[in-house]
């Protein structure tokens, strides 16, 4: 099936776009999809535990946002902005830096008492940085902020609040956004209920921005993110699936992480680390997952195509079309669906 890139498209109103997130966080709206049924269900996400039953079993990402927007200027003086990507050595960082046409190889770039080397020019554009003096990671950590998503124009006033409660691991430069909307309390009341939890790590790049450009779906090439699949998750999976329970997503990171080790290891899962460019767009068959707690995600975006092999083109659009009517907030600080 030759699907393009405009079927998953849809007219959003710029002042649905949330700019800062409902506090407290779990008081954000919840629209609930039901796959085997036409209508949808309008409620709060806090009353995601009615909908859970004991033995059901959530995966969440762990993965904690670092502060990798780093502003500073050459050694000429002219201002520069990077944002790290990923680390590719002791002192060695892939980065996006602006304004990329004039920050060359062998430039030395400053950002208050950490200073770094280009010393690499790659194919996608990014660069390498090579940092200077002992431990530049706690000086990043310390002038750096976390890089907001392009679509929110101020900072949070609280940087934690674009921070999973439950994040731990340090590699993001986006965070999975699903998480946002629990709270510690919530937690607390779902463990009481007799739902499980589980985690796994997937560091979220900035490809998750980055538009789509090609027309047919399968054209597009997916950004790579490393992801570490834990032991004690792939067994309280298989446990939860003996049982008869449900594996319920917490976010399209997680989706990704669990049908990428599936689809690697034909239909099982392994404890295991490694890279995945996993693009999932319809048709495609789930291997692991039975429910799926997302955001309202960008026009022709791969994260509504992941939505929309979970759910149906037709129904999520229909929902979408739903929740623009009843004033729905969307993306990274925006409302929640849940989905099963």
């Amino acid at each position: 099936m030759n699907m393009k890139v405009s079927d998953f498209d849809y007219e959003l109103p710029k002042e649905l776009i949330a700019q800062e997130p409902v506090q407290p966080r779990d008081h954000s709206r919840l629209m609930v999809i039901r796959r085997d049924r036409e209508n949808f269900e309008h409620t709060h996400f806090y009353r995601i535990i009615d909908y859970l039953e004991p033995g059901d079993l959530l995966v969440m990402n762990d993965s904690k946002v670092i502060p990798a927007r780093l502003l500073g200027k050459k050694s000429t003086g002219a201002k520069v902005e990077i944002v790290l990507i990923e680390k590719v050595g002791s002192k060695q960082w892939k980065a996006i830096v602006r304004p990329g046409s004039k920050i060359k190889r062998g430039n030395v770039l400053l950002f208050e008492d950490l200073q770094c080397e280009v010393v690499e020019h790659c194919d996608d554009s990014t660069r390498i940085l090579e940092f200077t003096g002992s431990n530049p990671w706690e000086k990043i950590r310390r002038i750096g902020k976390l890089p907001i998503p392009p679509y929110i124009s101020k900072y949070p006033d609280d940087p934690n609040l674009y921070q999973t409660v439950y994040a731990k691991k340090d590699g993001s430069v986006a965070a999975p956004t699903a998480g946002l909307h629990f709270t510690d309390s919530l937690l607390k009341k779902l463990k009481e209920k007799g739902i499980k939890m589980a985690f796994v790590t997937l560091h979220v790049g900035l490809g998750t921005f980055r538009p789509v450009k090609v027309e047919n779906v399968e054209d597009h090439v997916m950004h790579s993110e490393y992801y570490t699949l834990p032991e004690e998750t792939v067994e309280l999976i298989k446990e939860t699936k003996r049982n008869g329970n449900r594996v319920i997503a917490v976010g399209t990171t997680v989706v990704r992480t669990l049908e990428a080790v599936a689809q690697k290891h034909d239909g099982k899962l392994v404890a295991e680390s490694g890279r995945t460019d996993i693009f999932i767009y319809p048709p495609y068959e789930f291997k692991v997952i039975d429910g799926l707690i997302t955001n309202f995600h960008l026009p022709k975006s791969t994260l509504l195509m992941l939505v929309a092999a979970f759910t149906g083109r037709e129904k999520i659009l229909k929902a979408y079309n739903e929740a623009i009517k009843l004033r729905y907030r969307f993306f990274s600080f925006g409302d929640a669906c849940f989905i099963y």
